[in-house]
């Protein structure tokens, strides 16, 4: 399992390593990533029961829920970590060749090279070679 505050980028290295979550937001965004992954994709638990700065757990909270989370024989941390395990599996198809990662930025780049600006320079002049790089960067990315 992970324990996380729930930023984004922890969020992505955890549902990668196909793991479970025990969410503790702290601020901004993250109490609606705690939700999502909670509630809406059902791979995680939530440590504390609100979303307030001054809710603290205590150390019996906090052994009795890892308790429960790393149950392997638990019937819901089952149910955990087959979720994460989909999930995982999703997001691996999504960098493989032809993926939706490819697909994604291979169209990003084909805009910016068919809008023009990566022919316009930093300085408003036209600058050949950032067309060129941006051509060079599809190519290599395939």
């Amino acid at each position: 399992g992970y324990w996380t505050h729930c930023g984004w980028n922890s969020v992505i290295e955890g549902i990668f390593s196909g793991v479970p979550f025990l969410t503790f937001p702290i601020a901004m965004d993250q109490p609606m990533i705690s939700k999502i992954i909670v509630e809406d994709w059902k791979i995680g638990w939530r440590v504390k029961k609100d979303d307030k700065l001054d809710t603290l757990v205590t150390r019996e909270e906090i052994v009795e829920l890892i308790r429960k989370f790393m149950d392997l024989d638990s019937d819901l941390g089952s149910d955990l970590r087959k979720k994460a395990k989909k999930l995982q599996l999703l997001c691996q198809d999504a960098i493989k060749k032809g993926g939706s990662s490819e697909t994604n930025i291979n169209a990003f780049l084909k805009n910016i090279l068919e809008s023009g600006l990566a022919h316009e320079g930093s300085n408003g002049s036209n600058e050949e070679s950032n067309g060129l790089q941006a051509h060079v960067a599809i190519n290599n990315f395939n």
